[in-house]
């Protein structure tokens, strides 16, 4: 096939090997502009971390749509993980997500030698090629992946992007510099698999036909087919498989690790210095084929997200976080939701209203708040918010959470406090109203409020309603039912929020929810506080009526942390010290103090030993932010407080690159473990930096 001439982009050509194609847009011509980490990247490493095999496996990346697909592998190329691959879709936006490409085995011949790009993993622990030993350098451009191989005086860049709102991938390989032509092969691997499991190729035929600048993939009669686009390249049937790949973080779980993947055929052409050819992977009908409008549109609207954050010159890692914070909003039906981590969440209704302050009125994205409150409101059922929702549309949604539903009418709040918009808060205050009424004569799992004192209450035995809702079996690992210490900040704050909103609109029953707020007050510190301690007792009134727990753990910081704190003065401070010298763990709060009998220092293992482990010893991430606010608070010092959230910029350069891990071994270096990007990790500490870093210092 002829070559696309750069002549041709724009006027019938496919424009997919234009040679000024990927050259970074003028988003604002007119004028001197700050610089972003669009421009200049934050996350960037020479070759001492992608060509070292061990830092380029414990590096990942990752790219979203905002639908909930994404693509993401590790640094070195090598898929670790069941859930990597070049083109995971959501189908059913945001779920059933099906790994459809998982990436490609790619060569290049230059100046009589065979070089290779990629590298993967065996079932025997083979690894091969190696093509990570010739990556010159690597950079995150915003969000978007970008490495350059070296090859003699020949400078290859490899470039990783999604189209927003579509399930399409793409793949550019840009010969930057170079004496002669390199011939550039590349074959992609594909299969037809849910992204929570593996498959195996035995007697599976995916069925490959021909299109116009590609190939299209169908891998049975009921599947969605998808395509494989690469104009101006030669393509080479091969309908090969590939056998037992080995997804090593998957043998770390205990889980089954290898898995089958079929080569359809190879796409080939010959570069000349300044030519590129690009892959298009996609499940869309008419999918974006030009790749420099496609990558300015990706530009585009990065530097529009920093643009209506205010962020064009905020920090970088305030610019970082703004972009990994746009990561996790994505589709659910007509409206909105939020995806909880990368790889394996779906969205909950805790992580979502927790996350909404920072991943949306942070980042300057009110109508993508209201977007998602009205698309939760729909789903309150008995005063309650869901936990989570399934993998598959349109199942019905869990709702064991006592907090989810409290943290959703503090977003409320914030979002007024924030917009100043009346209108949504009018729509949703019957829904809110109706959340306080089930609470009081009581809901599902045992959740009432108590009338000798007006604290909240919740539990049933075998079911779990906090964050802390690891389950191994019929085994609940930290049930803490009867009255949890953050449940009781979170009810009052909910009180306090919904008697603010009602008095700013002279309705006279804002006194009947502050009469309530003051009875739960008033009972609050006799109850919880124990001076011997320090600190605050983590439950009380337990299953047998008078076990208090009195485990040193970090939810107690909310009773200082958030927008009405239940404690003051001395008390205040002597909780806020109490954690951060025991549970403070360079990026987040430990779940146990360490002297702790049940602590656990580390996390791995099979899926038992993991979740028995999970708020066991783990620093959490998300509690880093209410960590620095509450020491803001007791010691009115915001640049020592914002100190606290300084680390956060080295860790966005490990794990997930340019995003937050959801938690690290609860023991020192703390080596990120779990979800390498968890939404209300970058959500809570975009949004109190942000606070911190202002003059008037207040939330959201």
């Amino acid at each position: 096939m002829s070559a696309v001439t750069p002549a041709q982009v724009g006027n019938g050509g496919h424009g997919l090997d234009v040679s000024t194609s990927l050259m970074a847009p003028d988003l604002n011509p007119v004028g001197p502009r700050p610089t972003t980490v669009l421009e200049q990247p934050l996350v960037r490493f020479g070759p001492e971390i992608p060509a070292d095999l061990p830092s380029a496996l414990r590096r990942e990346w990752l790219v979203t749509n905002g639908l909930g697909g994404y693509a993401s592998s590790t640094l070195a190329g090598i898929n670790t993980r069941r859930y990597h691959g070049l083109l995971v879709a959501a189908l059913a936006p945001p779920v059933a997500r099906t790994v459809l490409v998982a990436g490609s085995i790619d060569w290049v011949a230059y100046d009589g030698h065979r070089y290779p790009l990629s590298a993967h993993e065996y079932g025997d622990g083979t690894i091969d090629p190696h093509g990570y030993r010739f990556v010159q350098a690597f950079r995150l451009e915003g969000s978007l992946p970008v490495w350059t191989f070296a090859f003699g005086d020949a400078l290859l860049e490899r470039r990783i992007w999604m189209a927003y709102g579509a399930n399409t991938t793409y793949v550019t390989y840009h010969l930057l510099r170079a004496s002669r032509p390199l011939d550039l092969e590349v074959a992609p691997l594909v299969t037809y698999r849910d992204f929570h499991s593996l498959s195996h190729g035995q007697g599976w035929q995916l069925g490959v036909a021909e299109r116009a600048g590609g190939i299209e993939v169908r891998a049975f009669d009921a599947a969605v087919p998808y395509h494989i686009l690469a104009a101006g390249a030669r393509y080479t049937p091969r309908r090969t498989w590939y056998w037992n790949f080995r997804h090593r973080e998957e043998t770390a779980r205990g889980l089954d690790d290898t898995s089958d993947l079929f080569v359809p055929g190879t796409f080939s052409k010959r570069l000349r210095a300044g030519e590129a050819l690009t892959l298009v992977l996609t499940t869309e009908a008419g999918p974006a084929t030009d790749a420099r409008q496609a990558l300015d549109a990706e530009r585009c609207r990065q530097h529009a997200l920093l643009e209506q954050a205010a962020a064009l010159a905020a920090e970088p890692v305030v610019q970082q976080l703004v972009l990994a914070a746009d990561q996790f909003i994505a589709q659910r039906e007509a409206g909105q939701t939020v995806i909880a981590g990368y790889h394996w969440f779906n969205d909950w209704g805790r992580d979502t209203m927790i996350s909404l302050p920072g991943l949306c009125l942070s980042t300057g994205r009110p109508a993508d708040a209201a977007g998602i409150l009205r698309t939760f409101a729909a789903y309150v059922d008995q005063g309650l918010l869901p936990n989570n929702f399934p993998d598959q549309a349109g199942a019905v949604p869990g709702y064991n959470t006592v907090d989810a539903t409290l943290w959703y009418v503090l977003a409320i709040a914030a979002y007024e406090q924030t917009t100043g918009d009346r209108g949504l808060v009018d729509e949703l205050l019957p829904v809110l109203r109706q959340v306080v009424d089930w609470h009081v004569r009581g809901t599902r799992y045992g959740i009432q409020v108590d009338p000798t004192d007006g604290l909240l209450r919740a539990g049933e035995p075998g079911v779990q309603l906090t964050w802390m809702d690891a389950k191994v079996g019929d085994w609940v690992v930290t049930p803490r039912s009867g009255k949890p210490v953050e449940i009781q900040a979170l009810w009052y704050n909910a009180l306090r929020s919904i008697a603010a909103l009602l008095t700013a609109r002279e309705d006279a029953s804002a006194g009947e929810y502050a009469a309530l707020a003051d009875r739960a007050q008033a009972s609050f510190g006799a109850r919880f506080f124990r001076a011997e301690r320090g600190y605050l007792a983590d439950v009380v009134d337990g299953p047998n009526g008078d076990d208090d727990d009195l485990t040193l753990r970090p939810n107690q910081v909310f009773a200082v942390s958030l927008p009405y704190p239940l404690l003051d003065g001395e008390q205040a401070a002597s909780v806020v010290e109490a954690v951060g010298r025991a549970l403070l763990g360079g990026l987040g709060l430990r779940s146990l103090g360490p002297d702790e009998p049940a602590y656990q220092g580390d996390y791995g293992g099979d899926a038992a030993h993991r979740d028995g482990g999970y708020h066991q010893g783990p620093v959490w991430t998300w509690l880093l932010g209410a960590y620095a606010e509450a020491d803001a608070r007791v010691h009115g010092d915001q640049a020592a407080a914002l100190a606290l959230l300084r680390p956060v910029e080295q860790h966005l350069h490990d794990a997930g690159l340019g995003s937050v891990s959801e938690i690290l071994a609860g023991d020192a270096p703390h080596r990120p473990v779990g979800c390498i990007a968890q939404a209300w990790g970058v959500a809570e500490c975009l949004r109190v930096w942000r606070s911190l870093a202002s003059p008037q210092g207040g939330r959201p």
